[in-house]
């Protein structure tokens, strides 16, 4: 009974668990996606083969002494740089974006590793005993510090991961307590910008909303008219980096406004997503039974789609269960983050919580066929090495955190 107590003392199971079990989840629709498939057959072995690395690298994440995550910050941001710049230089181009390294047979996205990086050096910056969000200066180098990767991955170009970075950033300024005003500042241009991508109307409501915000707010003209000129600037911004985007990408975004605009090209996958996770019913056609799953009718399913093979193999239960496997994990990431009396620690949690909550959000949402088809794994279930070994690193520093809380009580 003693070292029952004594190893849930230094092991969160809960955790652990469901990401035990939504890996699980992950081999099993990997390997009915590719079980037709003569191409991508070996994936399901090369995902064991992922897995095995992964767990090995979350014990040592989780044995290191904590005060290792703070020393490493700058280095791993320094490399975490560098590699995004050789990518562009020598990486491979899949789907249209040059975002991975070759490494033999494998390969690895450098952005994945970047993610850390970037959360380690902000959680570092924000932490500083004098740091204050609401000053111009430290909001400016945390923005800096945050969306120099993001720069180098829109150049990939790799929208999906660039919102990941996004949603990671506003969530690490949000926990560290910044203003109601001042978090309007961030988050207005990126509003407009997105409105004007649905037409002329839509960026001048946003404009005009904006604009009666600035007005409650009753700050003074010029600071009120310096913000409103970004914002206006920023729709612009967002048709130049619409421009920059490839073909397909392009095709992608204007099937999320409107996926029977090309319902046999980039609104295909949507429309085929929604077809197989409704059809699944209650309780699925069972494994291996999916018609959608097994002709292939979603290419590549085992990767961003994967979530259509639960739903249409497992049902309405299975998909359910999955989202409450994800839902107890955030909630207890959650916990770590606000149980924490470490700043640096309760920034570090939250950010990898926003880091796993965006692409949860992103991924379900476009297979659904509410958020845009941007390509983003689903943690711990999509098919993918570079992406299941940095999400267990990242889960190995949650582990710490929780195995040395009571140092920092």
């Amino acid at each position: 009974m003693q070292i029952d107590y004594h190893l849930k003392d230094k092991f969160d199971f809960g955790l652990i668990f469901p990401v035990i079990v939504l890996f699980i989840f992950g081999l099993t629709a990997i390997y009915s996606s590719t079980f037709s498939n003569a191409i991508a057959q070996g994936n399901f072995q090369k995902q064991i083969i992922w897995g095995i690395v992964a767990i090995i690298f979350f014990f040592i994440t989780y044995s290191v002494p904590t005060n290792t995550f703070k020393q490493i910050t700058f280095p791993s941001y320094f490399i975490a740089i560098i590699l995004l710049i050789v990518v562009l230089l020598i990486g491979q181009r899949i789907s249209g974006a040059k975002s991975w390294l070759a490494i033999g047979s494998f390969g690895f996205q450098p952005s994945e590793f970047a993610k850390l990086a970037t959360i380690l050096m902000l959680s570092k910056y924000l932490s500083r005993q004098d740091a204050d969000i609401d000053s111009f200066k430290d909001l400016l180098f945390t923005l800096t510090i945050g969306f120099f990767p993001v720069m180098l991955i829109l150049l990939e170009p790799d929208m999906g991961t660039a919102f990941v970075f996004i949603a990671m950033i506003l969530t690490l300024i949000f926990w560290k307590g910044i203003s109601v005003f001042a978090m309007f500042v961030v988050l207005s241009p990126g509003f407009v910008a997105v409105s004007s991508l649905f037409g002329l109307y839509y960026f001048l409501g946003a404009l005009l909303f904006v604009s009666a915000l600035l007005f409650v707010f009753r700050k003074d003209f010029f600071f009120s008219g310096s913000i409103f000129a970004f914002n206006l600037a920023s729709g612009f911004f967002a048709d130049y980096v619409i421009n920059a985007l490839s073909p397909h990408q392009q095709k992608r975004i204007q099937a999320f406004i409107d996926p029977m605009s090309d319902p046999l090209g980039s609104g295909y996958n949507t429309i085929q997503a929604k077809v197989a996770i409704g059809s699944g019913g209650l309780f699925g056609k069972g494994f291996l039974e999916g018609n959608q799953t097994q002709l292939q009718f979603i290419p590549e399913q085992w990767t961003d789609f994967i979530y259509c093979v639960i739903g249409e193999e497992f049902g309405f239960v299975g998909a359910i269960i999955t989202l409450g496997l994800f839902t107890f994990l955030f909630l207890r990431i959650l916990k770590i983050a606000s149980g924490s009396r470490n700043e640096f620690l309760s920034l570090l949690s939250i950010g990898i919580l926003s880091v796993y909550f965006a692409h949860f959000i992103i991924n379900i949402g476009m297979v659904v066929g509410i958020m845009p088809v941007i390509g983003l794994p689903l943690p711990f279930i999509s098919y993918g090495g570079s992406s299941l070994v940095v999400n267990m690193i990242m889960l190995g520093i949650l582990a710490n955190i929780y195995r040395t809380r009571k140092n920092y009580t």
